[in-house]
């Protein structure tokens, strides 16, 4: 049986102007020249730049020759709010707070041998046969971008005969990756961390502190590793002396050697600071970068296209077309002007509130006087909604005097000092790392005692809430960060 009944619900939908203004505001400055680039290849009716001054008039009457489905009035294309006749847009001038720094940065890449070619052209100064040649190369464009090659010689010599119709033995592929080793950068080829090790400390000039630390390399690794000194005076039978002086040899060595190829084309990621904050006298000033603020107009050949479609006495159906296609154009651009408009207001009050919370910090840099800060506390300041706070927060940087630093670091979760003080957990973090770093290396502070400092500092924390702060601060455990 079928039952009719009425039901009201309230719901919140988003328009898709809000959904792409809020996709802009997250994007950084280097993302967002990207969309406008986008947008002006799109959009035939925006254009960037400086407008031209020419006289024109813009105004249009009312117009009764298309019906309620087809007709475009004068209400539908005001072109005044389009157009302005300004050399600079009004949003310009809404408030002086753009960086002056508006050149275009263009960062250029350098031109150079790749890494894998880099190995290859060694290659070619050793006296190889057909096979070994092939198995040499193969072997180098299995080296990853650490300079290890992370594979077993059996699937190396199943991939030779399926991909490179070369078929060989274990054996073979042993004798020729000796061969690898020997190329530059020192420790290129190996199969881990051990053998990259022992192949750099083999290349050096030998004497009694490199022969010790091959030794502990290739007989005692895991020892070494877990910093189990004590074994290693015991079965070494050496003095602490001579294990620092063997240690000491192996901490100048390069752990990842394809990180040190200079000639490495991997693209490197460079920040464009979104905002600036400088201190001028004693007070602080932010500055937008002015590669968010861009200049745009929509185009006067789109504002004659109309003035023609009104001055022409017989109005064509594929004019009327024209006509709609052009406002649907003028539309978007208009809208896209006015989203930009709202980044630009929404980006600098967002950071403002955020600077002005965290005044005593941009003032001094000191980490210990950031206040707790979580996103509802700037929503709030500003009113507006935590998610749009996050956005701005997560994917911008401000240049500081301080150094260039992500914005979401500025917020923190607040504990409460033995006063009943709220105090940032990144100031007990700062006081952490401080604690560790002044701590005798032959006897590290276990979690344990480093609580109990804390607590005599004013800071009442638990031992797992210290090893969790330990570990955000990629800190390792004591043993771990014993010296001898």
């Amino acid at each position: 049986m079928l039952k009719q009944h009425l039901q009201f619900k309230l719901s919140q939908k988003l328009s898709p102007q809000q959904i792409q203004l809020m996709k802009l505001i997250q994007l950084p400055t280097q993302a967002f020249e990207q969309r406008l680039k986008q947008e002006l290849e799109e959009n035939p009716a925006l254009e960037g730049g400086k407008e031209s001054k020419d006289d024109f008039d813009a105004e249009f009457d009312n117009s009764d020759d298309f019906n309620d489905n087809e007709s475009i009035n004068a209400e539908d294309i005001n072109v005044d709010e389009y157009l302005s006749d300004d050399e600079i847009p009004d949003y310009r001038t809404h408030a002086n707070n753009y960086s002056s720094d508006d050149d275009d940065k263009t960062m250029p890449y350098a031109a150079g041998t790749s890494f894998t070619q880099h190995l290859i052209n060694q290659l070619n100064t050793y006296r190889l046969n057909d096979e070994e040649r092939d198995i040499a190369v193969f072997l180098v464009g299995s080296v990853d971008e650490s300079g290890y090659i992370r594979r077993s010689i059996s699937d190396i010599m199943d991939d030779l005969a399926f991909t490179q119709n070369v078929y060989t033995t274990e054996d073979k592929i042993e004798s020729v990756l000796k061969i690898v080793h020997q190329l530059d950068p020192a420790g290129v080829g190996a199969r881990n961390l051990q053998e990259c090790l022992s192949i750099q400390l083999h290349r050096k000039e030998k004497s009694t502190h490199v022969e010790l630390a091959i030794n502990i390399i290739e007989k005692a690794f895991e020892q070494f590793t877990k910093k189990h000194y004590k074994k290693l005076l015991q079965k070494f039978d050496i003095s602490e002396e001579q294990l620092k002086d063997a240690i000491s040899e192996i901490e100048h060595l390069n752990p990842k050697p394809g990180g040190s190829y200079a000639g490495n084309n991997r693209i490197i990621e460079h920040i464009v600071p979104d905002f600036a904050i400088k201190i001028v006298d004693g007070e602080l000033e932010l500055t937008l970068n002015g590669r968010n603020a861009p200049e745009l107009h929509v185009s006067r050949e789109y504002n004659n296209m109309l003035k023609g479609y009104k001055d022409s006495k017989d109005k064509s159906k594929s004019q009327k077309d024209a006509v709609i296609f052009i406002k649907q154009k003028l539309d978007a651009a208009k809208w896209f002007i006015e989203a930009i408009k709202q980044r630009q207001q929404t980006l600098f009050v967002t950071m403002s509130a955020i600077m002005h919370y965290q005044k005593d910090y941009f003032l001094t840099g000191d980490e210990r006087t950031l206040r707790p800060m979580i996103l509802k506390d700037i929503a709030d300041e500003i009113d507006m909604d935590v998610s749009t706070v996050s956005r701005v927060a997560n994917s911008k940087y401000v240049d500081t005097p301080y150094g260039t630093k992500l914005i979401k670091e500025f917020f923190s979760e607040s504990m409460k000092n033995d006063q009943g003080e709220d105090v940032s957990t990144r100031e007990i973090k700062k006081i952490l790392e401080t604690v560790i770093e002044e701590e005798d290396k032959k006897k590290p502070l276990t979690d344990e005692t480093l609580a109990g400092i804390l607590k005599d500092k004013g800071y009442p924390i638990a031992r797992r809430t210290v090893a969790k702060y330990r570990e955000q601060l990629d800190i390792p455990v004591a043993r771990l960060r014993k010296k001898i």
